[in-house]
């Protein structure tokens, strides 16, 4: 009589509860990204951010991080008309995202030369408080994620105002209240025309460009932004901070 020979080898789990599982861990870490960049975007509408993943690059590579944060009103008018003559004409018209801009930037690369972006200052603001610089894709994606909360939950006044006061204005400096005390010696709260364009033109590389005596390309783009504050001022393109 044959008896039955018995194996320890032990039982497969079916392949489908290990798919199950793993989608489970994937949506619940979907709902904590969610719930925790909502709590902070409503944090972020009343508080300061404290500390930006640029400005801990600056301070781990020993260059520090300067920042004085002055409120929207204490800046000076022409501060944020120049922002916008530089970086968004139609801040005040969009809800982040400035179709138009975006398409003409892609022609623009598209024959070659200098490279340029359509990113608005509310992609700008969403990118410098919530991501790091670069990423490729993803962070393109997560910056996109995050300037549609910022749309939603901040007013417009408070997105130029953080952009103002996090944006990077030369290496270890952030803010235009820093960038303006670094340059001109004094603070933001008062700007000639000219300060605040040069202030505006050296916000897209702010590592390679000077603020003070800026020469070549720079100096053509600030005197560009500082024709321009006058077109943004007489359209009323900044009603919306107004």
């Amino acid at each position: 009589m044959a008896v039955p020979i018995r194996t320890n080898r032990p039982r497969q789990k079916p392949r489908r509860g290990l798919v199950r599982r793993l989608s489970g861990w994937l949506l619940k870490l979907v709902l904590l990204f969610v719930v925790v960049s909502l709590a902070m975007t409503l944090l972020y509408r009343f508080v300061p951010p404290p500390l930006t993943w640029t400005m801990v690059g600056d301070i781990v590579s020993g260059h520090g991080a300067t920042k004085n944060w002055l409120p929207l009103a204490q800046i000076d008018d022409d501060m944020p008309r120049a922002a916008i003559a530089a970086e968004d004409s139609r801040f005040c018209e969009h809800w982040g995202f400035d179709y138009r801009a975006i398409a003409a930037a892609a022609v623009r690369n598209a024959k070659g030369g200098r490279v340029r972006g359509g990113s608005t200052i509310s992609q700008q603001t969403a990118k410098n408080v919530f991501l790091f610089q670069g990423g490729g894709y993803a962070r393109k994606a997560a910056e996109a994620y995050f300037t549609v909360l910022i749309e939603a939950l901040w007013d417009k006044r408070r997105i130029m105002e953080v952009y103002l006061n996090i944006a990077e204005t030369g290496i270890g400096t952030y803010g235009v209240d820093a960038g303006a005390r670094r340059y001109f010696k004094h603070g933001a709260t008062t700007l000639s025309p000219r300060e605040a364009a040069q202030l505006a033109a050296v916000l897209p590389l702010p590592k390679k460009r000077a603020g003070i005596a800026p020469r070549g390309f720079t100096r053509r783009y600030a005197n560009s932004i500082t024709r321009r504050i006058d077109v943004v001022r007489n359209d009323r393109l900044d009603s919306c901070l107004r």
